[in-house]
């Protein structure tokens, strides 16, 4: 039993009874004669005593009466204090431990314990736990605060937008960074978890379900892949009809080979297909889906010139591409003096196309995407593809026609790209070097990249160094796990299936939602017909776990995967079966109907009317049905709220004044903790960062909420490291706020701390949080 719960317990040993003493005029009187004296009495001593006695008599009468009514208000204050007593001592007991819990046993409590004992209690920390429990001070208010960067969203080179910090920053930034990169996020989590599926061997396996394996394995066989070297890649080249870098070509049909690229191998050296519905149509009613097609990711680093309006090659990062492009050449065994003539042409031809390549913001500023044509119309306007026979390439067996409708999203790049490939491949001088079809093996080269040995990684790693890329390279388990799930796919989610608690998922996600929409109840609303509205969105949801329902059975999946022949010591050959199963499933997305479950999916979406929340949330460590509810709830409970109102909060926002009233507070709670209050505003908040306090303040509120109601319909709750239900929800909420998603720039505090925020004055919590030197704490009003 903990010291705070022994002090809050009421002492077994009663205090010694204090002997009730009678008033001096009940007392008999002191003997004011010699016990050996004589004992007569003469009768007029007994007539005056008995005088004596009969005039005291009314005054001790009146002092009886008021000793009674004394007693009586004593007894009755007693009374009510001991009632008081017992009933804060067992909501103290509730709180702050487990008396008689069934602790949990089960192997995920067991290795949960573990991580919570090493993790920081916010209950014995209660002044600094928040500062470290995500491993990251993430707004040392020392350090300013953070703005997001101005990268060019949807740019095909745009990597991932940075923060800009401001200046006079120590090198607690890089600190900062490198302790970030430890945290662990939801699809991480995810990844992990199939990671453990694909290594385990809990049962006999369908032959889908072993050919998955074994593709994984043969992935993780660095051995293997190290001593094939570079011959896998220069075999297929010949397949292809070679190239003149190291040998011969057999001039083969650009568009033949276009086309096998497609349906084979999964490279779109010119352009990208997707598939997908036509948002014009969404009011229609209409699942139709079409071919998509868009610009391709290409390979040379380029740059949007926003005065121009064009993209262009970066001068800066040239010498890096050329070195990287003449290192693979090399480990292809071309010889020096000749890489150099193909490689200069690659970067010549790579930069025409990159002119017209254009960021997605432009794109949809200009009306530019889903622009909808014929295939007949598309190949009058950009005439160098064979439009028709690489589509019934890349989709076969679907029966395309040329009157079939597609959707692009850069028609001017298309017809720029159509017109530069005419004007290579009819330049006569370069005909004999074939410069079209190097750029295609180059594309080629990059897909096949995974599947060849550590030379061609390494130099890919140099480049993105040289590029400014300080994210670091995964694991090679990481990698297994996706290229496993990019072909397997349908296997891996019949697999997470199985170990998916349906029926504890599905009552959790229905809990929170309640709660959730109770909530919104609690805000103060601008009006009646705003509230109204956004609670008539709500209502008509239907929130539900997000299932792979279109595998019923083994056979089907053993069936489908009949034709796949997994190679244990060839990963190569593996993955260039991968690829083609790859274009199957995109051929099959053009027709089904419904959109199949993405096993990598990590937080809910809605779909029309529906809620949906995929399998890969409820992963462990993050959700087990063996856990205590209180753990789930105080985790996954949390994310699920988070999740939900990060969908609904553009309706919420511009209707009520609680979000920026309640983010104001939290902050105030903050600063006066960390003593960095009353600074002239130097910390007040954007609106974003607002709206992020209140939703992660309200996400945790909600799934508190749920949880208390939950305990209310089925008390009985197993416990971890012997905590209370209320503190393991709390010291679980806390090991998990280390999450990293979209919105992890706009939290100007560790969310561990509203644990700090909900402990003020809610008296929900087992303790104090309030710090010894944090007087103030007492005058803050409650968020």
């Amino acid at each position: 039993m903990s010291e705070t719960s022994r002090e809050l317990e009421p002492s077994s040993q009663p205090e010694p009874e204090r002997g009730l003493q009678l008033p001096p005029l009940l007392q008999p009187p002191l003997p004011t004669q010699d016990p050996s004296a004589p004992h007569q009495q003469t009768q007029l001593q007994i007539l005056q005593l008995s005088e004596q006695q009969h005039q005291q008599k009314p005054g001790w009468i009146k002092h009886q009466k008021l000793l009674v009514l004394l007693l009586g208000l004593s007894l009755c204050a007693a009374i009510l204090g001991l009632s008081y007593y017992m009933h804060h001592n067992l909501h103290n007991r509730r709180n702050n431990q487990t008396d008689t819990e069934t602790p949990c046993l089960s192997p995920a409590c067991q290795r949960a314990s573990a991580r919570l004992s090493m993790s920081a209690d916010p209950f014995t920390q209660p002044c600094d736990y928040f500062l470290f429990s995500c491993g990251s001070d993430r707004l040392s208010p020392d350090s300013g605060v953070r703005q997001r960067g101005q990268g060019i969203p949807g740019h095909p080179q745009n990597h991932r937008e940075k923060v800009v910090w401001p200046e006079g920053q120590t090198k607690e930034r890089e600190d900062r960074r490198l302790k970030e990169e430890k945290i662990l996020d939801r699809k991480t989590v995810l990844l992990q978890y199939l990671r453990e599926i694909l290594e385990s061997n809990n049962r006999p396996n369908s032959t889908a379900v072993q050919k998955a394996k074994s593709f994984y394995h043969s992935c993780l066989d660095t051995k293997s892949i190290e001593s094939a070297g570079a011959e896998p890649f220069l075999t297929l080249i010949q397949k292809l009809g070679g190239w003149t870098v190291t040998g011969q070509w057999n001039r083969t049909d650009f568009n033949s080979t276009l086309s096998l690229l497609m349906k084979d191998y999964g490279t779109f050296p010119f352009f990208n297909l997707l598939v997908g519905k036509d948002p014009n149509e969404s009011g229609q009613g209409t699942g139709k889906r079409y071919i998509q097609i868009d610009q391709p990711d290409l390979l040379i680093p380029i740059e949007w010139n926003s005065k121009t309006e064009k993209s262009q090659a970066k001068t800066q990062t040239l010498r890096p591409f050329l070195a990287s492009c003449q290192k693979y050449l090399a480990l292809l065994g071309a010889q020096p003096s000749v890489s150099m003539i193909h490689v200069g042409t690659f970067i010549s031809l790579s930069s025409e196309l990159a002119v017209a390549a254009t960021p997605l913001q432009y794109r949809l500023s200009k009306g530019q995407l889903y622009q909808r044509m014929t295939i007949k119309e598309l190949q009058s306007q950009a005439p160098a593809i064979d439009w028709l026979g690489c589509l019934q390439a890349a989709f076969h067996p679907l029966p395309l026609t040329e009157d079939d409708h597609v959707l692009l999203h850069n028609l001017p790049y298309i017809v720029r790209m159509s017109s530069t490939i005419s004007r290579w491949l009819n330049r006569h001088e370069l005909r004999t070097s074939a410069p079209v079809h190097t750029y295609m093996i180059f594309n080629l080269l990059h897909t096949m990249m995974p599947a060849l040995d550590s030379n061609f990684s390494e130099t890919a790693k140099n480049l993105s160094l040289a590029l400014g890329d300080k994210e670091g390279v995964a694991p090679r388990w990481k990698h297994c796990v996706l290229d496993t799930e990019r072909g397997f796919d349908l296997v891996l989610a019949d697999l997470l299936s199985e170990r998916t608690a349906h029926r504890e998922i599905e009552e959790i996600i229905q809990n929170i939602f309640s709660s959730f929409k109770s909530k919104l109840r609690e805000l103060k609303w601008t009006n009646k017909r705003s509230f109204q509205l956004v609670m008539n969105k709500v209502h008509s949801l239907i929130p539900r776990l997000w299932t792979a329902n279109e595998i019923s059975s083994e056979a089907e999946l053993d069936l489908l995967f009949s034709e796949m022949t997994v190679n244990t010591q060839s990963f190569f050959s593996n993955y260039v079966q991968l690829l083609s199963l790859w274009q199957k499933r995109l051929s099959k997305l053009l027709t089904e109907q419904t959109v199949a479950a993405d096993i990598l999916s990590v937080t809910p979406f809605l779909q029309g009317n529906e809620l949906l929340f995929p399998m890969g949330m409820f992963a462990q460590p993050l959700f087990d049905p063996t856990y205590p509810r209180a753990m789930n709830y105080g985790v996954m409970g949390f994310l699920i709220a988070k999740d939900i109102l990060h969908l609904i909060l553009p309706d919420i926002y511009s209707q009520t004044e609680t979000v920026r009233a309640v983010g104001k507070c939290v902050w105030a709670h903050y600063l006066t903790v960390t003593e960095k209050a009353g600074r002239d505003g130097r910390f007040s908040l954007s609106a974003a960062q607002q709206q992020e306090v209140w939703v992660q303040y309200s996400a945790l509120q909600i799934a508190l909420q749920a949880y208390r109601q939950s305990l209310k319909n089925n008390p009985s709750d197993t416990s971890i490291a012997g905590l209370s239900h209320t503190r393991l929800f709390l010291t679980s909420f806390s090991q998990v706020n280390c999450d990293s998603d979209p919105y992890r720039e706009f939290m100007p505090l560790e969310p561990s701390f509203l644990i700090t925020v909900i402990c003020a004055k809610s008296g929900l919590c087992p303790t104090s949080l309030q710090c010894p030197n944090k007087t103030q704490q007492d005058s803050l009003q409650t968020c």
